[in-house]
């Protein structure tokens, strides 16, 4: 098989083959603790030159929730984020372009933004990742294209299984544009997460093949699914096996499991993933356990508990990337990386899919 010479990133393989590498924490988590109101969410409260000053102020409909458009409305909350996981010990911190699809922004009549914010929150990583890089410890952008709140194969009434309210090609034509923003903003690593219909996924990941093949970039690739309960498998029905079958084509850097589950109950299906996918990185970064809305962060486990978790993940030899997602903040991740930090990195039999660059 012909092997991949990256364009961006060309460290991060041996970097991975030498150690475990830390992702950042939960964007929406650390949103949520600014308190932000409607006004805010229009740019209230901000008044530097990379700001939208009255732009939204008075947008039609309401905005607050959309986490997205903070990124053009109140970089400095975004910014201030990305830093606190990279001083917490993030090697790799993802954009704020969770839901930064036509598709998905299309649900506060903001479509025709997507790009724009694509583009804006790469360069808010792209800087601090340059802020806080070395030679000795370079920090990695990378690009989140989310699962979009539609889905390609299951239908969305009940009384029709047939039905559809996407297709791939819209997937696709809304994923090609988020990808190309993404990578023009500085992103180093491309990352398809939280995948609950593995058609969705397959839909970006052909986008992200068309934008290299046009462009001649190639960025490493991380696929990350997610189990949504005790039956072992995606909401649209797949095991972790097939699952990594039908996503392995795209010949990814690393495959890996997030969201839904806290690492207790995720620790099976990365076993399953460790034992399926030998010749590739495997990456994990559960929620902080079930949720609660009592806590802080509204969830169940605190940094010391989470990292614990990890770190029987890491001492069992099941991982190369850690990090978290719902309800894990810069403690958690400071607290993972703390954890990890003396664990030798997954052994991944000899990677055939890429090469550095000459």
């Amino acid at each position: 098989m012909q092997q991949i010479t990256y364009t961006r990133a060309q460290q991060l393989p041996n970097i991975l083959a030498q150690r475990i590498v830390i992702l950042d924490g939960a964007m929406g988590t650390m949103i949520q603790r600014f308190k932000l109101g409607e006004a805010q969410y229009r740019g209230e409260g901000y008044t530097g030159p990379d700001g939208a000053g009255d732009r939204f102020k008075d947008f039609p409909r309401d905005v607050k929730g959309n986490n997205e458009l903070l990124s053009l409305t109140r970089p400095d909350v975004i910014r201030d984020i990305h830093e606190r996981y990279l001083a917490a010990g993030a090697d790799l911190i993802e954009t704020n372009t969770f839901g930064a699809t036509t598709i998905a922004q299309e649900d506060y009549g903001m479509a025709d933004l997507a790009r724009e914010m694509n583009l804006k929150s790469a360069q808010l990583a792209r800087a601090a990742c340059d802020k806080f890089s070395t030679p000795d410890h370079p920090r990695f952008v990378a690009g989140a294209l989310g699962p979009t709140p539609k889905t390609a194969s299951i239908s969305p009434d009940v009384n029709d299984p047939g039905a559809r309210n996407i297709d791939f090609e819209q997937l696709r034509a809304a994923y090609y544009e988020q990808v190309e923003a993404l990578v023009e903003g500085g992103a180093d690593v491309l990352l398809v997460e939280t995948i609950f219909d593995t058609l969705n996924a397959k839909a970006a990941l052909f986008a992200i093949d068309e934008f290299f093949e046009k462009t001649g970039q190639r960025l490493p690739l991380i696929i990350s699914g997610t189990v949504t309960d005790a039956s072992g498998r995606i909401l649209s029905g797949q095991t972790v096996t097939a699952f990594w079958h039908s996503v392995r084509h795209a010949r990814p850097l690393a495959i890996g499991l997030n969201c839904a589950l806290g690492a207790t109950l995720m620790r099976p299906y990365i076993q399953e993933l460790n034992r399926v996918a030998e010749d590739t990185f495997i990456s994990c970064y559960p929620n902080a356990g079930l949720p609660n809305p009592m806590s802080d962060t509204g969830f169940d486990e605190t940094p010391e508990i989470t990292s614990r978790l990890v770190h029987e993940f890491a001492a069992e030899g099941l991982v190369n990337i850690v990090g978290g997602c719902c309800g894990t903040t810069p403690d958690h991740i400071g607290a993972i990386a703390h954890a990890v930090n003396p664990i030798a990195t997954r052994s991944v039999q000899r990677h055939f899919f890429y090469k550095e660059a000459a």
